[in-house]
């Protein structure tokens, strides 16, 4: 992997993360561009705990440009975009509308391929390597900001999930605070390790989903299942078998073996509803152990995080979406359709 960073015509940061090590990246960003206004704010609820980024920025975003004026493709003669250059293998940059910004954070775009027509799913095993390489190296680079505390990299994929950009990309946001999500993990983790003895909450749950019925594809170094309490019709879990805090903590061999697993997984995502359906909407989250201290959660160090990816879709059966209604939205408690052993069923009879 080759790496180089460059400046927008605004001053916000680019890198260029490439497959072959002789590419040279000097293209110019020729827009004029003023430079970037944020009204970021974080917001605690004092009643919840939880908190809240204010953007009133974000209106004026770009909100589903033809595919010819896509800022995400490389730029083309006078057609200028986001990305200087005329190709590129993977690229991120600080996002031109952020939620988090300064001393809230700070939020990037990472484009998975030039080719605008593309998915996760349509990358190579090569390409698909280079982005897990480049989140690994964007959660390094922002855990040593010292308004970050922690690394979030995912994707949003479909206009049913609210994407207003129909180029493959993702987003990593890098939050001031330990998520409230995260926390809930933690004093769980927390919980267990005081009522065993010391034992691993992620570790027991693996374990007891790998001698169970819900494993979707298994292999070497990676597990993929549906868990036991699913929220979503369709979620499946993605972990590596040996247990480490973050994308950071992979070795070679995870490293080699994911692209494998990664792409026949969002490929049986795309498969789950018939053929000529619409591709199926998800969000991949990879979820990270906090880089901030843990003093709240008594006895709970950050290796005893388990690293994993989170994928579901909020499509529930062909033509139908599973909306967030009055119990999930007023009270964060999910109703799910589909039967968690149905869908590890339906995964695995979709398999190339």
């Amino acid at each position: 992997m080759k790496k180089t960073s460059t400046r927008l015509a605004d001053g916000r940061e680019l890198i260029y993360y490439d497959l072959r090590d002789d590419r040279t990246r000097d293209a110019v960003d020729r827009r004029p561009l003023e430079p970037t206004v944020t009204t970021s704010e974080v917001r605690r609820d004092p009643l919840l705990g939880d908190s809240v980024a204010v953007a009133s920025h974000r209106q004026g975003r770009t909100y589903h440009p033809p595919a010819d004026e896509c800022p995400l493709c490389p730029s083309a003669g006078e057609r200028l975009s986001e990305i200087p250059d005329s190709s590129y293998d993977v690229v991120v940059f600080e996002n031109r509308f952020p939620s988090l910004a300064g001393d809230s954070g700070r939020c990037e775009v990472v484009c998975f391929t030039s080719d605008h027509s593309a998915s996760f799913a349509d990358l190579s095993e090569g390409q698909a390597r280079l982005v897990l390489d480049a989140w690994t190296d964007r959660t390094s680079e922002l855990s040593h900001l010292p308004s970050v505390e922690q690394v979030f990299c995912f994707e949003n994929r479909g206009a049913e999930i609210g994407v207003t950009l129909g180029h493959p990309h993702g987003q990593i946001y890098a939050y001031p605070f330990t998520t409230p999500r995260t926390a809930l993990m933690l004093r769980s983790l927390a919980a267990h390790k005081e009522a065993t003895g010391g034992e691993n909450l992620f570790d027991t749950m693996v374990a007891e989903e790998l001698a169970g019925e819900r494993v979707v594809l298994e292999g070497e170094h990676w597990v993929a299942f549906v868990p036991y309490a699913a929220h979503w019709p369709y979620e499946v879990h993605l972990y590596p078998k040996r247990r480490v805090p973050d994308l950071l903590g992979l070795d070679e061999a995870a490293r080699t073996e994911f692209p494998q697993v990664y792409l026949e997984l969002l490929r049986r995502f795309d498969r789950i509803f018939g053929e000529g359906e619409p591709p199926t909407p998800y969000i991949a989250a990879w979820h990270q152990a906090p880089f901030g201290r843990l003093e709240d959660f008594d006895g709970v160090t950050r290796d005893d995080f388990a690293l994993h990816l989170e994928l579901f879709t909020i499509r529930r059966t062909s033509g139908k979406l599973k909306f967030l209604a009055g119990s999930e939205s007023g009270m964060n408690v999910f109703i799910n359709d589909v039967p968690p052993e149905r869908a590890a069923e339906r995964l695995r009879e979709v398999a190339s």
